[in-house]
């Protein structure tokens, strides 16, 4: 099949994809104003996308909207990070004990990612190893058959992004001990230790908090 015969998805969801991972990313960071008229020529739309896309982006808490002005890019406080970090820990041991007896076929996904990963981080790869890593805790998560949770957890893991990306290039060192606690998780729930499960998920997601503290300013 051609690329040509592929449809472009609308106008105002590449407006959408394009601001959010630019700002997840941190190429468009906190405290960047911008406008419609910049965003519209970047992407190769007229304004009324622009301005729906930025709707939603206001709603997940990236932007702030300034009428006649432009979208500002909220920076990351060091109170977001805290209750990022605070709601993902409530969410992911609830969902460790929950995955406890693992079936066979989280096991096999979760192996999958964790070998995915390694790879990622061998090649340098930490945007491609960071996404993995988001998969790897989203699955845990999803296989506990709760939607409302698993969409919460999504978002959370957006917001996270942004804060992480920064912290994992000036922390590389850090990929080595995440591949080490992702493994220990996984014979956790494979030798169907709940508890064990979560106090690992405790110290792998909190130490996080310690670290972009740090980052945020």
């Amino acid at each position: 099949m051609s690329s040509l015969a592929v449809r472009q998805p609308p106008a105002a969801d590449r407006v959408y994809t394009h601001v959010k991972q630019a700002v997840l990313e941190r190429r468009y960071e906190g405290g960047t104003l911008l406008t419609e008229g910049e965003l519209a020529e970047a992407v190769g739309v007229s304004r009324t996308p622009v301005r729906e896309a930025l709707l939603r982006l206001e709603v997940e808490g990236l932007i702030k909207l300034y009428p006649k002005k432009g979208a500002l890019v909220l920076p990351v406080s060091a109170q977001e990070i805290a209750d990022v970090v605070e709601t993902r820990l409530l969410v992911e041991e609830h969902a460790a004990r929950k995955a406890v007896p693992a079936p066979a076929g989280l096991v096999a996904r979760l192996e999958e990612l964790l070998a995915r990963q390694k790879e990622q981080a061998a090649a340098g790869d930490l945007a491609a190893a960071a996404v993995t890593d988001r998969c790897f805790h989203a699955e845990i998560v999803r296989s506990g058959g709760n939607e409302i949770l698993s969409r919460l957890y999504d978002q959370l893991r957006d917001r996270q992004l942004r804060m992480g990306v920064a912290v994992l290039h000036s922390h590389p060192d850090r990929i080595a001990k995440t591949l080490v606690e992702h493994e220990e998780i996984l014979n956790a729930l494979r030798s169907g230790d709940a508890e064990e499960a979560v106090t690992v998920v405790r110290r792998h997601v909190g130490w996080f908090s310690h670290l972009a503290r740090g980052e945020a300013r």
